[in-house]
């Protein structure tokens, strides 16, 4: 093995012999039982993985490659999603740099446009999941405008219209004023924003009467059809069905009562615009109200309005009207008022509920079986509280928009004739057939909601609706694992239309990641300059180019200036070379059931610590071992029995976190054991035990063993070094043949188990351990040989010194360990116990009293200066309150580790006075 672990040369390696080698094939293990399959989310074709994607696709390729190692034929789904406006965005950006619009084009050569896009960037994600280790078959991967999948949407368009599931209508949607498409609310945020309260008065028809109505929206008022007040409030009941005046209108429009209103808010009166407010539209319904459109799809006031405001931008109508009403003293008050304001999540325009024509899916017959799937155990969510989050979605859930105006996309099978008749079907043939063949016939501009063709992921993937012998094998898969943000926009759309066409669920397991937030609990965004590119913490990136990252393209200047500073404060070395394995490692240590993830460096670095601990141990252990002498029938001494005991523990509880989903108990185990257990205890005992020619060969076995199985354990978390050190680990090993990742996961053997061997060493762990703390308080060389004298031991821990005193020589560095009698007067000694069991290292001679005692006392005047500068700190209010919360339990930490040093050392300080 080289003598630095170098983990670029390592990972090159290794993907191009996987791949070569098809390992990560569906057909591996073809005659096997049993089964495991998962689908990969499918990312956008043209975007660029980020620190979420890394994060969930480290965790599938553990229980991908795990399952593998079990032996089950296992299919890891890779593919890509053509993310219909969010493609089409980036091919008209490109398109408008050349001052050329997708109008300019037409529909067939912008679409070829966006091919040939998606040919150029859609390798950018699978070269990034490759630099990450993820073992998905390539072989199959898919992308969602594929023919074969293209078919299967259209398959399953026709079916539901045909049963009367999907219709078109008009109806209120979130309408994109830029975009000039419906959007899904996946695609709307909305922020709270500061804005305007007006409060604007309405004359009772036929009456001096005043109502006060406000509204955060005064050009919408051109398309109000009623005012509506609540049944039980005493102060307008007299005014139900009574009509008023519309100001800056000519209509009349009735007052009506419903539950809907608050009484307690403003005045109790609210405009009803139903064409421009969803609320507004479902009380339009219960009470027949006209349903006035006043905007265009560009947002600007249309012909359903006075003259006066026509063509006008709407917030430039805002304007007119304000200053109209303002002329007729028709504004009581205008009140400052923050709101939540909805923007497209790509455009940041203000979104509108906006009446059009669009297709929709009738989902309540579908959600009732996909409801029961949960409710009767055939899916189970992880952790199991998002059950109550997906049966909130589901059991209020509205029929979906699926129709969006744009151009790439699954086009809608729809044909019209030129009185506006419609016909679905698979092809213009087929709409021809229905229509008559002299109708001419027009395909319907739309495209369907990207949503529609990923909900058929997991079984257009395998073939449907062809009953392949993937389907039979591979569906329903076995888990999902995804973010909780898309369970309602994606996971619960895949139950219903897999429970509808596959006639089965989806997945029986739903594990719900939390979300990944940087150090400080911030979530990860450009505008927040606090974005990490998994690639880049696998490389490194200088200061320099990890700026120009961060602020490229930015119009802003202060606010890349700020992400600059913060940046450099943060990474003023930029960011070092950490390589994949101590990336993933600290990806699943992190992988707890918590919402939100913190994700610090600091992790990072210490899991990279991990990699080099593992390296360096195992290049102790093939360098210390012959391939001639092993001999893995030798016998065992009670050290070696400790650590194959321990090995089977932590194979039982890798297998249940694995079972529980819990990666991050299932690292941690992995952590403690390799660098704990073995080693920083048992390649320190075993360097006595080689030196023996008695428990030479037992031990040899054991190293190598124990090394080979925990790098089995240890594969699935981080396969590039472990898959370098098995394959150095095999010339030790004869009969051993093939790759680490095609190994068998080492099953627990309850032979192993020696409670025996487990309480000796752990009794000889703490006897070390006692001696070693003495050293540090009483600041004795570790290197120092010290006598040492043992009483109130019993009959076992007299076995246990007989057993291990070259243990005790070598790893305590003693040159003597004598038993005292319960009568024979102890030296002047420093002592830890040991259970009941006393440890005593006479000091005489060993130190010199007065200089430690001068050392500690100048050390205590140290820490107490800075305990009263500490203290000084946190006893200023200006401090307390101008700082950071960060920053003060920063310094209320460092008070309390000063205060915990000051208490050793003053009582070290009493011990060496009484000596």
């Amino acid at each position: 093995m080289e003598k630095t672990y170098n983990p670029e040369l390592i990972e090159q390696k290794y993907r191009d012999l996987w791949e070569t080698g098809d390992l990560f094939s569906s057909k591996t293990n073809s005659s096997s039982e049993n089964a495991f399959s998962i689908v990969l989310p499918p990312p956008n074709v043209t975007g660029s993985l980020h620190m979420g994607h890394a994060f969930q696709h480290t965790i599938m390729d553990v229980f991908t490659r795990y399952n593998r190692s079990k032996g089950n034929q296992t299919l890891w789904q890779p593919g890509t999603d053509h993310a219909g406006i969010a493609t089409q965005m980036v091919v008209e950006r490109q398109l408008g740099l050349e001052n050329i619009s997708r109008h300019d084009l037409g529909r067939d050569k912008f679409t070829e446009k966006v091919w040939d896009w998606k040919s150029q960037s859609g390798g950018t994600i699978t070269s990034q999941m490759r630099r990450l280790g993820a073992s998905v078959d390539w072989e199959r991967e898919r992308f969602t405008m594929d023919e074969s999948l293209s078919k299967a949407v259209k398959k399953v368009f026709i079916d539901l219209y045909n049963e009367g599931l999907i219709y078109r209508g008009k109806r209120l949607v979130n309408w994109d004023p830029v975009l000039l498409t419906a959007v899904s609310d996946l695609e709307v945020i909305s922020k709270e924003e500061n804005g305007f309260l007006w409060h604007i008065k309405y004359q009772v028809a036929d009456s001096e009467e005043i109502l006060i109505v406000a509204t955060t929206r005064p050009e919408t008022m051109l398309g109000d059809s009623a005012v509506a007040v609540h049944p039980e409030d005493e102060r307008y009941q007299h005014l139900v069905g009574k009509f008023i005046n519309l100001p800056l209108s000519d209509r009349k429009i009735p007052i009506i009562a419903d539950d809907y209103v608050d009484m307690e808010f403003g005045t109790g009166c609210v405009k009803i615009t139903p064409a421009h407010d969803f609320n507004d539209y479902e009380i339009g319904q219960r009470h027949k109200l006209e349903i006035i459109n006043v905007l265009t799809d560009n947002a600007s006031i249309n012909l359903n309005a006075p003259t006066k405001y026509q063509g006008l931008d709407r917030f430039e109508a805002r304007k007119a009207i304000v200053n109209d009403l303002e002329k007729q003293n028709l504004i009581e008050k205008i009140d400052p008022h923050t709101l939540m304001v909805p923007r497209g999540d790509r455009t940041n325009s203000i979104i509108e509920p906006y009446m059009t024509d669009q297709w929709f899916v009738k989902v309540k017959p579908l959600a009732e079986p996909a409801i029961d799937a949960v409710k009767n155990g055939s899916i189970r969510f992880v952790p199991e509280n998002w059950e109550k989050t997906y049966f909130n979605w589901m059991e209020n859930i509205e029929d979906w928009c699926i129709s969006r105006q744009i151009w790439w996309g699954h086009r809608i099978p729809a044909w019209y004739d030129k009185e506006g008749n419609y016909y679905v079907a698979d092809s213009i043939e087929e709409a021809q057939e229905q229509a008559g063949k002299n109708v001419e016939l027009t395909q319907d501009e739309d495209v369907l909601d990207t949503w529609f063709s990923s909900a058929l992921w997991p079984f257009s993937t395998l073939g449907w609706p062809e009953a392949t012998p993937e389907m039979s094998r591979f569906y329903p898969t076995s888990v999902l694992v995804t973010g909780f943000d898309i369970i309602f926009f994606w996971v619960a759309r895949m139950i219903m239309f897999g429970l509808k066409f596959a006639n089965d669920v989806p997945f029986k397991d739903i594990y719900i990641t939390g979300l990944i937030k940087d150090g400080n609990g911030q979530k990860m965004s450009k505008s927040k300059g606090n974005v990490l590119d998994p690639i880049d913490l696998i490389d490194g990136i200088s200061l320099e180019a990890l700026l120009e990252k961060r602020t490229q393209g930015m119009m802003q200047p202060k606010l890349a200036e700020k992400i600059q500073k913060q940046t450099k404060k943060e990474f003023p070395d930029g960011i070092p070379s950490f390589g994949t394995d101590a990336i993933r490692f600290t990806f699943t240590a992190l992988a707890s059931f918590g919402r939100d993830i913190k994700f610090d460096l600091k992790r990072v670095e210490g899991y990279r610590n991990f990699c080099n601990k593992l390296w360096n141990a195992s290049r102790f252990v093939l360098m210390n071992l012959d391939s001639k002498s092993i001999n893995f029938d030798a016998e065992l001494s009670s050290q070696d029995k400790w650590i194959l005991s321990r090995l089977q523990q932590v194979k039982t509880e890798v297998e249940k976190h694995l079972a529980d989903y819990r990666l991050d108990l299932m690292s941690q185990t992995l952590y403690e054991f390799v660098w704990h257990d073995y080693c920083d205890w048992y390649l320190e005992i075993s360097k006595p035990l080689l030196e023996n020619e008695k428990t030479k060969q037992g031990c040899e076995a054991t190293l190598l063993k124990v090394l080979s199985e925990t790098l089995v354990l240890l594969h699935p978390i981080i396969p590039f070094i472990t898959e370098e050190i098995f394959e150095q680990s095999q010339k030790l090993q004869s009969n051993s043949t093939g790759k680490l990742i095609s190994q068998p996961f080492p099953e627990p053997n309850k032979d192993l188990l020696n409670t025996e061997a487990e309480a000796e060493i752990d009794w000889l762990k703490e006897f070390i351990l006692g001696i070693r703390k003495i050293r540090g308080e009483m600041n004795i060389s570790p290197g120092k040989p010290l006598p040492c004298f043992v009483k109130s031991y019993s009959s076992k821990d007299q076995s246990y010194i007989d057993n291990n005193k070259a243990m005790l020589f070598a790893l305590a560095k003693l040159d003597t360990v004598d038993l005292l009698s319960q009568d024979e007067e102890e030296p002047e000694s420093a002592i830890a116990l040991v259970g009941e069991m006393k440890i005593l290292i006479p000091l005489a001679g060993l130190i010199d009293k007065g200089a430690e005692r001068d050392r500690l006392n100048k050390e205590i005047e140290k820490l107490s200066k800075l305990k009263s500068q500490f203290a000084a700190k946190l006893n200023n209010e200006k401090f307390i309150n101008g700082a950071p919360e960060a920053v003060v339990n920063n310094e209320k930490d460092k008070l309390a580790s000063t205060e915990n040093a000051l208490k050793d050392l003053n009582q070290q300080l009493v011990k060496i006075s009484k000596l």
